[in-house]
């Protein structure tokens, strides 16, 4: 049986032809020049390209922490604080709520101990944190200036606080590199089933850059991605010639229209939705994963099933050559403003595990070297208490002026702490990391230097710290 092109186009016009569209929008003419980047009027596709020195890392995973983590309760113990728990602090505090403002001292609830070789100390809710301690690289000095969540997102992802519209830093990074993959989406989002994350779908926004270069979304449950399998009637011999058909009507079409970038976009869509009938269903399967590595991803768990599913996900995707995943929250759960004893530990429990399990995995099989993993939020949480009633109602305020990540593998140097925050937590005092900071030094372990990497945009040059001061932190580096 065969059927039209019309017929074969409205057939195939959602699941794995949008996934597939979504990525390939306008490959074949982006015109944007940075180096080895083609020039106007020739061929551009997502081929791998060199990078402008040796890179140590080939793909980066992030596990954004949506809401700001509380790093006085979880990565940076401070003793002062706890000591003068309930009194009052003596220095200026910046509020996002007002109405429920205090300047009594609240120390953590929680004991911290050393970990490993390194001896980097962490909260007890952070248990498998803790055995991979000698693997991390914790900053405990990030600072945005910044109290707001979308202000602090925006920064991180894209270069400048609280502008919309900047490219991802996943969008340089493909920009200047290509994709190592042809038959998967180099750029990936693996969204909560609960729900998009704050600040929605600028979270993996490609900006003013192409389409191509932006995040291409699995769906957050089974199937992740919408008719991988032909009908029955077409499966085998009658797929493969109506695929054969529709590639010759549809470049007999583009000869018709040439330069027509969205018609082209369209009909590699259809050709890299062809490709990924075979690879995304073989990458997406964690039933061809051992029973002990779906365990040590809390699989058997019924807190850490979901989480730990997309973190093997991840680095499914990154073993066949996705550049970059980024893992999200529905909402922002680390936002505990109040409810501080319950809230906190809930969603430490969820995430911990699997954090941990996919720097382990990623080591054991040899692929942690070359792949960078990310955990961290945009803001962290202020050192006094947020009173909300009852003391066991009371939560933590936003705090952009010092607070914690950490980084592992790609070159970040494992099992050191960097950057220091003061006595109570509040401020980054020594060795402070901008989000541009953290910008230059990722891009420069891809090989690539943040003042090179240029995109023209409405008669400007623009790269991803729009000319904003940062470094690469070269003492977190092997």
């Amino acid at each position: 049986m065969t059927i039209s092109r019309r017929e074969f186009l409205n057939q195939n016009a959602m699941g794995i032809g949008s996934v597939a569209l979504a990525w390939l929008l306008q490959t074949e003419r982006a015109h944007a020049i940075p180096k080895n980047i083609p020039k106007p009027n020739q061929k551009f596709d997502l081929r791998p390209k060199q990078p402008d020195f040796e890179p140590s890392a080939k793909a980066m995973i992030s596990l954004f922490q949506h809401g700001g983590p509380s790093h006085m309760d979880l990565t940076d113990p401070k003793p002062e604080l706890t000591k003068f728990d309930g009194t009052d602090y003596k220095e200026d505090v910046a509020y996002s709520f007002a109405n429920a403002a205090s300047k009594k001292l609240l120390g953590t609830r929680w004991k911290f101990r050393k970990h490993g070789e390194c001896g980097t100390e962490l909260s007890e809710l952070l248990p498998e944190t803790g055995r991979i301690a000698d693997d991390i690289c914790l900053i405990r000095s990030m600072h945005t200036g910044a109290n707001g969540h979308e202000v602090s997102i925006r920064y991180f992802h894209g270069g400048i606080p609280g502008v919309l519209g900047r490219p991802h830093l996943a969008s340089w990074l493909l920009y200047g590199l290509g994709a190592d993959t042809q038959d998967l989406p180099a750029y990936m989002v693996l969204t909560d089933p609960g729900g998009q994350p704050v600040d929605n779908i600028n979270n993996w926004s490609s900006g003013f850059m192409p389409p191509l270069f932006q995040g291409t979304v699995l769906r957050p449950k089974e199937p992740r991605v919408l008719n991988l399998d032909a009908p029955a009637h077409l499966k085998g011999e009658p797929q493969a010639q109506n695929l054969k058909l529709l590639q010759t009507l549809n470049r007999r079409h583009a000869k018709r229209f040439p330069h027509e970038d969205d018609l082209e976009a369209r009909i590699a869509s259809y050709e890299l939705a062809a490709r990924m009938q075979t690879a995304a269903r073989e990458a997406l399967d964690i039933s061809q994963e051992t029973q002990a590595t779906q365990n040590l991803y809390g699989l058997d768990q019924k807190e850490t099933r979901e989480y730990g599913t997309r973190c093997l996900i991840a680095r499914r995707l990154v073993e066949r050559g996705v550049r970059f995943v980024q893992l999200f929250l529905a909402g922002q759960p680390w936002d505990n403003h109040s409810n501080l004893g319950t809230t906190l530990p809930s969603i430490c429990r969820r995430t911990d595990k699997p954090s941990a399990a996919l720097v382990t995995d990623l080591k054991q099989r040899g692929m942690l070297d070359e792949t960078i993993v990310h955990w961290g939020g945009e803001i962290g949480r202020l050192p006094v208490t947020q009173n909300q009633g009852s003391p066991e109602k009371h939560g933590r305020d936003h705090n952009g002026q010092g607070f914690s990540i950490w980084m592992a593998g790609g070159g970040f140097k494992p099992g050191m702490t960097y950057g220091t925050t003061d006595e109570f937590g509040h401020r980054a005092v020594e060795n402070i990391v901008t989000p541009n900071d953290y910008q230059a030094t990722l891009l420069h372990l891809f090989g690539l230097d943040v003042n090179e990497l240029i995109f023209p945009y409405n008669g400007q040059v623009q790269n991803i710290t729009d000319g904003r001061k940062s470094r690469v932190v070269e003492e977190i580096l092997t």
